[in-house]
């Protein structure tokens, strides 16, 4: 978890600070390309950079840990749509009004969006779980310009310095955020009893959550979401911001509600409709985090010769 800034060393603080000047030269440059091509140009970007980063080191491992099945030449095509994906999302976050046409003429569909219309009509509150798949923030930005009054949970990044441009940045698609940790909690506690609708990425490895199944993994995932929605009546959806073939466009996705039953259930249920998305879409989910975290050095279920 990102400590705070006066806990860091001298050494954590300069390489945080020269971390921050980088990408913030990154994002400005780009900015000066347009739209169309600045998005591609942020995904080739990151594939060059990805290996010298370490990134294609742990989207290797975490697909050998979780699909043995895949073959080398297809792991390898993964790491670069991965990283693709990463860099394009990342010039998005920062992209504005472009980014929030797209997002705005994105379709909308799947058997949750009756549910979801149900409940702004009820003035019931809603809960949306989605993961860092395809452009989560696309389908945000989709429910903000339908008028549908939208607050998101954020975790805080690790640099302090280039954390309060990355909020401005997502703060600007809608508002009201809610950073992770008490006082974000009882923000968004009192937003979802007025009513409002929550959007929180549910994919973090997640100190204090409940080791569920993920691609036949055990990954510790929070079941906090969930509570959420079962301590406040609010209906539990995920919702997905797919990207379309030309890089650039968007599909939102809106899976069916999940019952109300018990916080583990109806967890597990979000682990599953995510694992569902992300096999039809291999190259969309953000295979760099450290999801399992500690590995399990178990045979997979499905391959019991894979380790």
């Amino acid at each position: 978890m990102p400590v705070a800034h006066s806990e860091l060393t001298f050494s954590q603080r300069a390489n945080y600070f020269v971390g921050n000047l980088f990408l913030r030269g990154l994002i400005g440059g780009l900015k000066l390309i347009p739209y169309r091509w600045r998005v591609p140009a942020m995904g080739w970007t990151l594939r060059k950079v990805a290996p010298l980063a370490g990134f294609h080191k742990r989207v290797r491992r975490n697909l050998h840990y979780t699909r043995p099945d895949l073959t080398e030449s297809e792991v390898d095509a993964l790491c670069h749509q991965v990283a693709d994906n990463v860099g394009r999302t990342l010039a998005e976050l920062y992209a504005g009004a472009p980014f929030w046409a797209r997002a705005k003429a994105a379709p909308i569909s799947g058997p949750g969006l009756k549910a979801l219309e149900a409940a702004r009509a009820e003035g019931r509150p809603v809960v949306l779980v989605t993961g860092h798949f395809g452009n989560y923030d696309a389908a945000r930005s989709k429910l903000v310009q339908m008028g549908f009054n939208m607050g998101s949970l954020y975790r805080r990044m690790a640099n302090p310095y280039f954390n309060d441009h990355y909020v401005k940045a997502i703060s600007a698609t809608g508002k009201p955020m809610f950073e992770q940790g008490k006082r974000g909690m009882v923000e968004m506690v009192r937003h979802l009893k007025a009513g409002g609708n929550i959007a929180i990425v549910a994919d973090m490895h997640a100190i204090g959550g409940q080791y569920l199944p993920f691609f036949g993994r055990p990954a510790l995932t929070s079941t906090v979401p969930a509570e959420l929605a079962l301590k406040y009546n609010a209906a539990f959806i995920p919702i997905y911001g797919l990207r379309g073939d030309n890089g650039l466009d968007f599909e939102v996705v809106v899976a069916d509600e999940i019952p109300h039953s018990d916080p583990v259930t109806m967890t597990q249920a979000v682990c599953d409709d995510l694992e569902r998305m992300v096999r039809a879409n291999m190259g969309q989910w953000f295979w760099v985090h450290r999801r399992w975290k500690p590995m399990h050095e178990t045979p997979h279920p499905d391959h019991p010769d894979s380790v």
